[in-house]
């Protein structure tokens, strides 16, 4: 399990973490999200050990992470961190040979990577001629070539098409059901919820809310909307419990607490009219994340951001 604990950083003015913590299990995919600012990459990066912590811990199966636990590590940094004179094999065999695989077992992961990825006519090309979204493949075959323990990947999905998303998701899948424990952060929130089990949303350098998708979205507020055959005074059947959000003459959608029962709503409306339609629905996780972010999100500081602040930090 990776543990992040009570995670501190500051780089000047800037408070990049403040006392930010979640964790992620083996066999798990969990997405860490947040607005820009939130302390994802450095919390990110501290994990590998490239930014150092004031405070806190990150731990791998109840030890601090080491030397040896990062070589077991898969790391996708959100800029671009391939060598673009090198050919596409020549690198990952590099970085296969850098986490201590053999020349030959770096060879044949790196072909078999290259091929789920749809990347194989493209294995001697220079990563410079790559468009975009083919880096970002090599991207992840770089950080899968050693078939680490742990996979970060910071935006992995950042540029790709919708084919690409499909099979990066897969591999993602396969890590994780292989044991592999892997978090990602993504601000494309319907994809998240799709792939991950747990999710981790963080707000100014501290988590705001974590949990498993699914029991997150069960305790959310519902949403249920009616239909009425003629004009209803919606108002007057809002309550406490089943506040009005939206409302014409024949529709309306009241957000429910957990224990309301909406019965009542409708109870109400057939009094006046006939109900033509009705769904009760549960939050999306994007209607979860702006209502945990929107309290803590804070105004983007003056001068020198928390990422810029970290790449000059020693």
């Amino acid at each position: 399990m990776l543990e992040l604990d009570r995670l501190h950083r500051r780089f000047g003015d800037v408070l990049a973490l403040d006392g930010l913590s979640f964790s992620v299990a083996r066999g798990e995919l969990c997405g860490f999200l947040g607005p820009n600012g939130a302390g994802k990459t450095t919390a990110m990066r501290a994990v590998l050990g490239v930014t150092r912590l004031d405070d806190g811990e990150v731990r791998w199966d109840g030890q601090p992470v080491d030397r040896a636990v990062r070589r077991r590590t898969g790391y996708l940094p959100e800029e671009r961190g391939l060598y673009p004179k090198m050919r596409v094999t020549e690198h990952l065999v590099y970085l296969g040979r850098l986490h201590g695989l053999t020349a030959a077992d770096a060879e044949q992961r790196s072909q078999r990577l290259l091929d789920e990825l749809g990347l194989s006519d493209r294995a001697g090309t220079e990563i410079e001629s790559l468009s975009l979204g083919n880096q970002q493949r090599v991207q992840l075959a770089a950080a899968l070539v050693h078939d680490p323990d742990l996979l970060v990947l910071d935006e992995p999905f950042s540029g790709l098409d919708p084919i690409a998303v499909d099979t990066m998701s897969a591999m993602l899948r396969e890590r994780a059901a292989a044991g592999a424990a892997v978090v990602f952060s993504s601000h494309q929130l319907d994809l998240v919820e799709d792939l991950c089990r747990t999710v981790a949303v963080a707000a100014a350098g501290r988590v705001v809310l974590s949990g498993e998708v699914d029991a997150l979205r069960a305790a959310g507020e519902r949403r249920l909307h009616v239909g009425a055959a003629m004009p209803v005074d919606w108002r007057s059947l809002a309550a406490d419990d089943a506040l009005l959000a939206h409302a014409s003459d024949h529709e309306a959608t009241f957000v429910l607490t957990p224990d309301a029962d909406p019965v009542g709503v409708l109870d109400g409306v057939r009094r006046t009219t006939s109900v033509t339609a009705v769904s009760l629905t549960r939050p999306r996780l994007s209607e979860l994340f702006r209502d945990a972010v929107g309290s803590h999100r804070l105004d983007p500081p003056s001068g020198p951001t928390a990422a810029s602040s970290e790449r000059g930090a020693p």
